[in-house]
């Protein structure tokens, strides 16, 4: 009796530390890749922020329950349709699939499109945008929605993932004179996704 409480003991402080582990790498993961993130405003005279703002960015814990496994639906048939942004302009798109997920007990589904103009461009080709709102936004979260980058191959891979950890905002949560698509009604959830990119604490730039 007492062998068989200790062989239990034993294995119960093994997988609470192996948990610990695979958190502690994951969180390490998801912040190599916001500095990455942060890095990138610095590469573009189109920024919004420089090296100056990078400290008011914001992010809520890593957290590996907001990284799903997800089912890919592709959508051949779709026509294309515009987007509006928040200058007023639109941008051209086409519904390229969707992913249907389960995240606390639902299932839940988020499109995921084709920039037309975009997807010309070799660099881009692969590209798909996955933008969306949730019922964080103009709470804890930028109140028109954020983001999200995929590829065509990791969408149609054997076991899709999204990583919610990964979502950022719009530049246009930043300053004026960004042409943000605004994200479609089909892509708002009605639960909130306290995952990625927070709002910023510093002030809106003109």
């Amino acid at each position: 009796m007492k062998f068989r409480l200790i062989l239990f003991l034993l294995g119960f402080f093994f997988v609470s530390a192996f948990g610990q582990q695979e958190a502690a790498d994951f969180a390490a993961q998801i912040a190599a890749y916001r500095e990455g993130y942060k890095a990138d405003f610095l590469k573009s005279e189109r920024s919004p922020l420089d090296s100056a703002d990078l400290p008011n960015l914001r992010f809520f814990e890593a957290n590996e329950t907001y990284r799903v496994a997800c089912v890919f639906h592709r959508t051949p048939e779709e026509q294309p349709f515009d987007v509006p942004t928040s200058s007023g302009i639109t941008k051209s798109f086409v519904k390229y699939g969707f992913l249907t997920f389960e995240l606390e007990g639902r299932m839940l589904k988020l499109a995921v499109y084709q920039n037309l103009t975009l997807r010309n461009m070799p660099i881009y080709a692969q590209h798909l945008f996955l933008p969306f709102r949730d019922e964080t936004n103009g709470d804890t979260t930028y109140g028109g929605g954020r983001y999200l980058d995929l590829t065509i191959a990791e969408v149609e891979a054997e076991a899709p993932v999204l990583d919610f950890n990964k979502c950022y905002n719009p530049w246009c949560h930043y300053s004026d004179g960004y042409n943000c698509p605004i994200p479609p009604v089909e892509n708002t959830l009605d639960i909130d996704i306290p995952a990625g990119e927070a709002t910023w604490a510093g002030m809106k730039k003109h």
